[in-house]
């Protein structure tokens, strides 16, 4: 009986994959009636109109990297003041469908951040896994689970395939990995457009903070994430749409969409939580708590500039005001290529890390602009960008900025690309007045090969 329900799952498995295969690999379907071409998907419809439908998609960034080390750098025991490594930025995996005229389900998983310091052979994870329902067509549709909508502003929610820079501006990922799962929480959420104007409103339930490696339990006399229970955490996201409607079916934003579109949004958001925060009163007896509390305004325009040769250009600016409590700030390293830091060690810690979110204002620009299709004949174009991240926080006295230029080669669109990018951060230390103040700058170049289906 067993052998013969493996038989049959086998035979269904072989039919899926021969049906998915002639949809996805040939460039014509051959049939009595028509030749039609192929879609350049993979996707498998359940009925003739092709409204009912799974679809995979596929994502490997892989990165090879130079980083000037942070003061006091070590890589398990080994002082390092420079690096060199090659790591998996992003590999992730899609499956999402509409499986009736009103139910609608996404599912992403993969690893994020393995280089040659990780844990060998990490188990692929869940990023989302939501089910949603139309309540009213265009207007409101309702879901659950664990999900990458999010308040805010446009790149708390990042479409990591068509990001222009190297990486999105993070800071906006406001709790990334200390009470969420990169980015993702577990919510419910209800989203749509009215005319012009598109919304994204969530209620979040916030993960434990014993389970997170990106902050410990510790209270001290700044504030950081509370680890006692955390209380519902509201979200929204505003934007009103000047120009082409963009798609909302998954919440992540476009970074480019090369000339394929002409989109002006102005957007703002929000993320608070009550008693999200806590610290030790200067008497260092007592708990206080304090909420969470982000606002955010932005701004998104993305236009073709010539039609028929292709040129384009993309920019985008933000402004934020983050109360996350009396002089909290947060240093990230994006794949951290160090492990520790040494008695040398300064504000910032280990590798490349820079204060990247904090209390205080935050404004980020990027400009791009893609030259011409064909520019390098059958090999593609070319698009240079330049984008900075300036943040005046409570706890520093100097202002932290953070700028990077680089150049995307798009072989075919972003579905194959290589990155060049350099970074330059500042480095902060206390000087003889007790103030942190930036000592030095340090940079990072990062080649990234980008592949997706």
């Amino acid at each position: 009986m067993r052998a013969r329900i493996y038989f049959i799952f086998l035979l269904c498995c072989t039919k899926l994959s021969i049906i998915t295969y002639a949809q996805t690999h040939t460039d014509t379907i051959i049939s009595p009636k028509k030749i039609t071409k192929a879609p350049k998907e993979l996707k498998f419809s359940f009925n003739e109109e092709g409204s009912h439908y799974v679809k995979f998609t596929f994502l490997n960034q892989i990165w090879a990297r130079y980083n000037e080390s942070n003061p006091g750098t070590t890589v398990f025991g080994t002082a390092k003041d420079k690096t060199y490594d090659i790591g998996l930025r992003r590999t992730r995996f899609q499956l999402f469908g509409q499986i009736s005229d009103r139910v609608f389900f996404y599912t992403q998983f993969g690893i994020n951040n393995f280089g040659y310091n990780s844990a060998r052979k990490p188990g692929l994870f869940i990023h989302d896994g939501i089910a949603e329902y139309k309540v009213a067509k265009n207007y409101l549709s309702m879901g659950a689970g664990l999900t990458g909508w999010s308040g805010l502003s446009r790149y708390a929610s990042p479409s990591a395939g068509t990001i222009m820079a190297i990486d999105a501006p993070l800071y906006q990922q406001s709790s990334n990995d200390v009470t969420d799962q990169f980015l993702r929480k577990l919510s419910i959420y209800a989203k749509g457009k009215l005319g012009r104007l598109d919304y994204r409103i969530i209620v979040s339930d916030p993960m434990s903070l014993q389970n997170s490696t990106a902050q410990s339990t510790a209270i001290g006399s700044n504030a950081a994430f509370s680890a006692e229970p955390g209380k519902a955490q509201l979200q929204g996201y505003f934007m009103y749409q000047f120009l082409d409607k963009e798609a909302n079916l998954t919440p992540y934003t476009v970074g480019s969409y090369l000339g394929d579109k002409r989109v002006f949004n102005i957007g703002g958001g929000f993320i608070s939580q009550q008693d999200a925060m806590w610290r030790l009163s200067d008497s260092g007896i007592d708990t206080l708590r304090s909420n969470l509390q982000l606002l955010a305004i932005d701004v998104f325009y993305d236009v073709p500039l010539n039609t028929e040769k292709g040129n384009a250009l993309t920019a985008y600016a933000s402004f934020s005001s983050n109360d996350y409590g009396k002089n909290y700030v947060r240093n990230l390293g994006v794949m951290n290529p160090a492990t520790a830091v040494n008695a040398g060690g300064s504000f910032n810690g280990t590798g490349n890390a820079f204060p990247m979110y904090g209390t205080g204002t935050t404004a980020y620009a990027q400009i791009g602009y893609k030259f011409k299709n064909g520019l390098l004949g059958n090999r593609g174009t070319l698009q240079p960008y330049v984008c900075a991240q300036y943040s005046d926080y409570q706890l520093l006295k100097d202002p932290m900025l953070m700028y990077e230029a680089g150049i995307n080669w798009l072989i075919e669109s972003h579905r194959s690309k290589i990155t060049l990018n350099y970074q330059d951060r500042p480095v902060f230390n206390r000087n003889a007045a007790n103030n942190y103040v930036v000592s030095t700058r340090k940079g990072m170049v990062v080649i990234q090969f980008q592949i997706m289906i």
